[in-house]
């Protein structure tokens, strides 16, 4: 199974429509690229225009609520980049995910709403999809959000060391 059936995969897994757009709100980039660099904005758990978790982890919400928060920011993030390059086989490696988690004050669990994301992307990349991390408990984050995911990746052209376009294999 390649990258691109591997995240539609992960799309009915969540109960999510892999093919409804993708709703971006404010005025920025959703993906910012500098040569083989692409940095994805903040992700929060929004399906249409809903944001599917809320509130703080630990007090309105679970940890099983909040991983999957986690999962739908990881199956954002690749859904944009698969929109920007075409095809996900174009990432050669994840190089950093941030994971920012609402939280009570005695919440805890910080990484292993983290390893939700984490294991959504390796599910999806493999061994590409390997990465450093910072989980970080905030106070509040943007919609009352549960859980906000960035991303950076590296990726190719799609072209072979000859010039050959590989981009569809």
């Amino acid at each position: 199974m390649n990258r691109n059936q591997a995240l539609q995969d992960q799309a009915h897994a969540l109960g999510l429509d892999p093919m409804a757009p993708l709703q971006i709100g404010g005025r920025y980039l959703p993906v910012a690229r500098d040569g083989r660099c692409l940095c994805v904005s903040g992700q929060i758990p929004r399906v249409g225009t809903t944001v599917v978790v809320t509130g703080a982890a630990g007090r309105d919400v679970d940890l099983a609520q909040a991983q999957h928060a986690a999962r739908v920011c990881a199956w954002r993030a690749l859904a944009l980049l698969k929109e920007t390059l075409g095809d996900l086989d174009r990432i050669d490696s994840v190089l950093r995910m941030g994971v920012y988690v609402q939280s009570a004050a005695d919440f805890t669990q910080h990484s292993e709403v983290a390893d939700a994301a984490s294991d959504l992307i390796h599910a999806v990349l493999g061994p590409a999809g390997g990465h450093a991390r910072t989980t970080v408990g905030v106070y509040q984050l943007p919609k009352n959000a549960t859980v906000e995911l960035e991303l950076m990746v590296a990726a190719n052209d799609g072209m072979t060391a000859n010039g050959m376009d590989h981009s569809g294999d």
